[in-house]
């Protein structure tokens, strides 16, 4: 078994998690974007209707490289990296996205939140595989002692962006949803994750 392998309902039964829905940001500020942002997705939406991994690489990814370079560089985004921390119960595999506090690094430390590629364009199908990468990035944290309590995710098809959290047990769905057309708002939801981080950015 592998991340991809979990749902919601398996993940429930096998660790023992509390699902719940609630606005994760009922605040949420968006955030102005880059211009440089703009003017790549414009050239890029039309190369991004042809797979997966068009998406990932002309839309999603330049996203999250505007969200890094707002945030000063202090954040490292690892794509298609391997998170294996606890085999034996199936929190292994690749993951599209992971975002963490530390420098880039040849492997993936402190990491704070998992971003999924939804499959067929398919947001609900790949919430288990997200919310099983959360669980992982939660052991590799306890196992190293980093101090980070709360797993943020997200699943994404590039258009439409859904987010999760996990603290202890309990992983709760964003009941809010956002789009490419209010891209600001995207932005401002990444941003928000990151903000319970920021202390430790700065260090």
């Amino acid at each position: 078994m592998a991340y991809a392998d979990f749902t919601l309902d398996t993940l429930r039964i096998n660790f023992g998690l509390t699902l719940q829905q609630s606005v994760l940001f009922p605040q949420l500020a968006p955030v102005q974007v880059p211009p440089w942002l703009h003017e790549t997705l414009v050239k890029s939406m039309p190369l991004a209707l042809g797979s997966e991994k068009a998406r990932s690489e002309f839309i999603i990814a330049p996203i999250l490289l505007a969200l890094r370079d707002i945030n000063a560089n202090r954040i490292a985004i690892y794509s298609g990296q391997r998170l294996d921390s606890d085999p034996a119960r199936g929190l292994v595999g690749e993951c599209d996205f992971v975002i963490t506090t530390t420098p880039p690094l040849p492997i993936i430390q402190t990491p704070i939140i998992s971003i999924v590629e939804a499959k067929k364009n398919d947001i609900e199908s790949g919430l288990g595989q997200c919310a099983a990468q959360m669980l992982g990035a939660q052991q590799l944290n306890q196992r190293d002692q980093t101090g980070i309590e709360t797993i943020y995710g997200c699943v994404t098809t590039g258009e439409a962006w859904q987010l999760l959290k996990l603290y202890e047990t309990v992983l709760t769905l964003d009941t809010e949803r956002y789009y490419i057309n209010e891209l600001e708002l995207i932005l401002g939801a990444l941003q928000a994750m990151l903000n319970e981080y920021l202390p430790r950015l700065t260090r």
